[in-house]
């Protein structure tokens, strides 16, 4: 792939990146980010991989290649975990050319942006997705001291330029890039045929002539908050023949419960896959379905539109807002409507609706691992206030 031509200016950047964890995508995109030339890019974590144990151990990484991680330490312990982390001073002040927040919402970036901002050192904001509230109450007065403050907010699209303008970002100052976690490798070339579908489902073990999946992890909300209880009362209003089958984590009780009082024998429940395996799920299927009640934005979308799905989500999923055109690659329904998603998921499983697949596939070659990592790049090396696509 041809990088961006940067404008003359400095030869180098030095980048100092501030963000919660180690996720696998992230880890991606700061290796892909920091092996691209004239970047010197540094990493702050506040939490250790050890100390999430609501995921997987498989699901973190650890092969930092493009940059170098800086873990910091745990000084002070607040309810809930929460940490505050001083020694992130110490980094600030070695005077890197571009500080980045991934977040605003955790006491030590809420001390490092008041810091800076108080010796008059510029911050910029990235955010993954997010859905604006109100604006009133003094949490979100504070909110908005912290993201009115940056230079600069990476967006994600529409629904997180609502949100920085909300809390006081200048328009100009908001800046676009394709959020992936997905190497262009990863997108398939087009949509698998009849043959090819059914000879990975026999390998799979999947019996039904139809397949939906939906993938999220039970531990959030108790399965509530992926919107697990309306995909089973969605479930019980499609025909037997349509297999239903959730990969994540392990189901609660309460779900399990609720598939045996329903006799859903067609709702399966699979744990937690790796990337390859968990890809060849999404390639057997006739559709994707996430039916959140709250969703920053939803990986699983972009991953389930790179194997040619279409994606049935809600209006409360920024993924799905962001990337799925109604009628066009699948549907967007009300959150917490079993009725409307029965309706969606009926249509997309309907002959002659592979062609959502098709479009998918359309759509979402334009978001990438080295394509969100060649935005960042070319915004790093523009002259400041000449940005590119700002609002």
């Amino acid at each position: 792939m041809r990088l961006p031509e940067y404008p003359v200016g400095s030869a180098s950047k030095r980048v100092l990146f501030i963000t919660i964890y180690p996720s696998p995508y992230r880890v991606d995109f700061f290796n892909e980010l920091g092996s691209r030339d004239g970047i010197e890019l540094t990493v702050a974590f506040l939490e250790r991989i050890d100390e999430q144990k609501h995921r997987s151990g498989a699901w973190f990484r650890e092969d930092y290649t493009g940059f170098t991680a800086v873990f910091q330490k745990r000084i002070i312990r607040m309810p809930g975990g929460v940490c505050v982390c001083p020694e992130i001073f110490d980094l600030i002040r070695a005077g890197y050319d571009i500080v980045i927040f991934g977040g605003v919402s955790y006491p030590t970036a809420m001390l490092a942006m008041e810091y800076m901002r108080l010796r008059g050192i510029p911050y910029w904001l990235e955010g993954d997705g997010a859905i604006a509230k109100d604006g009133r109450g003094l949490k979100e007065r504070v909110k908005r001291h912290f993201v009115s403050g940056a230079e600069l907010a990476f967006s994600t699209g529409r629904m997180l330029d609502e949100y920085y303008l909300r809390y006081g970002v200048r328009p100009s100052a908001i800046v676009r890039y394709p959020f992936s976690s997905l190497r262009a490798g990863d997108i398939l070339p087009a949509p698998l045929t009849g043959d090819e579908k059914r000879a990975l489902r026999g390998r799979l073990g999947l019996t039904e002539d139809r397949i939906v999946v939906s993938v999220g992890r039970f531990t959030y909300q108790g399965g509530y908050g992926k919107g697990y209880d309306v995909l089973l009362d969605a479930c019980g209003r499609l025909p037997e023949d349509v297999g239903v089958y959730i990969i994540g984590d392990e189901p609660t009780e309460a779900f399990v419960r609720m598939r045996e009082e329903r006799q859903l024998k067609q709702l399966h429940f699979l744990g937690f896959m790796g990337k390859e395996e968990l890809f060849e799920y999404y390639r057997a299927a006739d559709v994707f379905a996430l039916l959140s009640r709250g969703e920053a934005w939803g990986l699983v979308v972009n991953e389930a539109m790179a194997n040619a799905l279409p994606v049935i989500t809600t209006d409360r999923c920024v993924a799905g807002l962001e990337l799925v055109r109604n009628g066009e690659n699948g549907y967007i329904v009300p959150a917490g409507d079993a009725e409307a998603s029965a309706e969606a998921l009926s249509k997309a499983l309907a002959p002659g609706a592979e062609r959502m697949g098709a479009r998918s596939l359309e759509i979402i070659r334009d978001y990438t691992i080295e394509k969100m990592a060649d935005r960042h790049a070319e915004v790093f090396f523009q002259p400041r206030g000449t940005t590119a696509d700002a609002l």
